[in-house]
């Protein structure tokens, strides 16, 4: 394929805000981490790295500082970025809401209630699964999961570094597909796809790996004995709200008003049983939204960096570098794959991975006709992989942490089934399109009720590739 971008030349100059930007994060974090500071990743606020990244980039002087705050400015408040913040505060309620009304004990205790106590390593896998799938949240998971798992593994005689890093694993999975999780968010924006869409790509390649864990850990997890779990208490209707959520969003349902059924849903059924009031819903949906505030930032942040960066060559430039080494779509794949990998072993932070490589990434995909719900899946997948191996990762901290420090992250990599098999059949996956069988219709007709007559606009915008305004 003969690239459009040998012959640009770009400026370099004009990415060194980016660079800057993972130069502090990665600095600060091993700086803390030589400390012996806890959580060392994630001391240095990120909002603030890219805020001192865009005062950089706005002192370039081809342009007045009104000028560049203009570009700034377009670039945030770019319709999918708005589309994104939007997202992620009702996705921020969504969760609030569904934890306070007690959906997430819920939804553990009714897959403890259900595993075969001869299966509990795979169990908890599976567990962990379903909840980050319903409440996009691998953190979130891990909170609630770990301390039931090192109950489990204790009284089962289990090896804790196995029973752990299955919980982290089925959380990742969760994480990677949810249909509320930011990453998914971050992803299907940056690359003007429907949440649905990336879903059926993504979960074809999430199953086989899943399914290979489980087997894995069904062999590998017998306990010494056979313990009858405690018979434990749910109500099945707190677990409905999840179950809508994904369900709609699967029917291909505008995003927002899936979000919104969502709140209400859980809104009522905590009022009605689960002890919360209207005030207490409303506080709760606030809660959410705040618990939003960082990515939001950054991502609004992120778009006008990302702006200026197009604007002034910067990643026209970059591309002009990748186009040298790239021989086609395979290889462009791979190329997504690997920048959105090296940017989360920077950052240690999936969701910011993916939101400083989008625009490169979704650039890629047009020069080379890669589809971007494969391209939307790539993104999510490499990010949670490492995500989910780097020992400074949260995800593997905050387990050491919430067990005392009786196991470290170097002691789990090693049972990390899911994201080691994740990204083998991944690379798979690009080599051998398995999973694009499920791309039928026209992947520029995704945006949330596009008109037809707005679509042949979109998708021509969308390939001009212009540089600057």
């Amino acid at each position: 394929m003969k690239n459009n971008f040998n012959n640009e030349k770009g400026s370099f100059l004009a990415l060194v805000p980016f660079l800057l930007f993972i130069f502090i994060y990665l600095s600060a974090g091993l700086y803390m981490q030589s400390k012996n500071v806890p959580m060392a990743f994630y001391q240095f606020p990120a909002v603030v790295a890219m805020a001192i990244a865009v005062v950089v980039a706005f002192c370039n002087r081809k342009q007045t500082i009104n000028e560049n705050f203009t570009i700034f400015a377009k670039g945030a408040g770019n319709e999918s970025i708005m589309t994104m913040l939007i997202i992620y505060l009702l996705a921020g309620g969504f969760a609030s809401v569904a934890k306070a009304m007690g959906g997430v004990d819920a939804t553990v205790n009714m897959g403890l209630s259900f595993i075969p106590a001869q299966f509990l390593v795979a169990g908890v896998f599976i567990i962990s699964a379903f909840l980050g799938l319903a409440t996009g949240s691998s953190m979130g998971t891990v909170g609630a999961i770990i301390p039931i798992a090192l109950g489990v593994a204790d009284k089962a005689g289990l090896a804790l570094p196995l029973v752990l890093a299955s919980c982290v694993g089925g959380a990742m999975f969760g994480d990677n597909l949810s249909m509320i999780s930011d990453t998914t968010i971050a992803a299907t924006q940056t690359q003007n796809c429907a949440l649905r869409d990336k879903f059926k790509v993504n979960f074809l390649i999430a199953l086989p790996a899943s399914i290979i864990t489980i087997i894995i850990l069904v062999v590998t997890g017998q306990p010494d004995s056979v313990i009858p779990l405690e018979e434990l208490s749910y109500t099945f209707v707190k677990v409905i709200p999840y179950m809508l959520v994904l369900l709609l969003a699967l029917a291909g349902l505008n995003v927002f008003l899936v979000l919104s059924l969502g709140i209400v849903s859980a809104g009522l059924i905590g009022i009605f049983a689960g002890g919360l009031t209207v005030f207490t819903f409303s506080q709760a949906i606030w809660g959410g939204f705040t618990s939003m505030s960082e990515v939001f930032l950054l991502s609004m942040l992120g778009g006008g960096l990302a702006a200026l960066t197009t604007h002034y060559g910067g990643f026209k430039w970059l591309l002009g570098k990748i186009s040298a080494v790239v021989r086609g779509k395979r290889s462009a794949q791979l190329g997504v794959a690997a920048l959105v990998s090296a940017a989360d072993i920077a950052t240690a932070n999936n969701t910011v991975a993916i939101i400083i490589t989008g625009d490169i990434a979704k650039k890629i995909s047009t020069e080379y006709k890669i589809d971007p719900r494969k391209t939307a899946s790539l993104l999510d997948i490499f990010s949670c992989v490492f995500q989910g191996i780097i020992p400074y990762g949260a995800q593997l901290l905050a387990t050491c942490n919430l067990v005392g420090d009786r196991v470290s992250p170097l002691a789990m990599l090693p049972f990390m089934w899911y994201t080691h098999i994740l990204a083998i059949v991944a690379i798979v996956a690009i080599f051998v399109p398995f999973a694009d069988g499920v791309i039928r219709k026209d992947p520029w007709n995704w945006e949330f009720n596009v008109p037809e007559s707005e679509v042949e606009e979109k998708k021509a915008s969308l390939e001009l590739l212009t540089i600057s305004e």
